[in-house]
This record gives C-alpha cells, structure tokens and sequence, in this order.
C-alpha cells in the first residue's frame, strides 16, 4: 500500500515539477535533477526501491531550496519523504 502510495506521490511531484516556471539558473538544475530521478523512479519500480535513500537526501536538500519561492512544490516533496520515512527510508 505504502508503495503504491509513494508511487503517486512521486507522480505528483514530477507533474508540479513540469508546471514550475520562472526560476533561477541554481533552481533549474535542481528541478532538472529531480524530475529525471523521479521519471526513472516511476517507471521502475526495481530502481525505486535501490535509490530511494539517495533520493531522500535529494529531496530534503530541494525543500530548502524550494520553500521560499515555491511553497506547493515544497508540500509535494515533504508528502514524498513522509512516505519515504513510513517505509523506513
């Protein structure tokens, strides 16, 4: 169920990650990164469960990145590690 959950969330992440616009040259690579992480992550699901650790950082790194200028992207990565944190990552 967790998985599934996680899943969806990282969806969401990647599509609110495609709608964000007007950003800095250092918010750019950094949207860059996660959307290819979490395209990869969503498609298979044998590369989530290796690199959902690395992930975690990543993403804990891109909520202060986020939280200022983006505040619904950063809610959408906070549900994602919350679910990370559930599975135990």
């Amino acid at each position: 169920m967790e998985k599934q959950r996680l899943s969806e969330l990282l969806q969401q992440l990647h599509e609110e990650l495609e709608q964000t616009e007007s950003v800095d040259e250092s918010t750019g690579e950094v949207l860059a990164d996660l959307k290819n992480d979490i395209g990869r992550l969503v498609q298979d699901e044998a590369t989530m469960e290796k690199e959902q650790e690395g992930l975690t950082e990543r993403l804990s790194d891109a909520v202060g990145h986020f939280e200022e200028d983006h505040p619904k992207l950063t809610i959408v990565i906070q549900h994602v590690l919350d679910s990370l944190a559930r599975m135990g990552f």
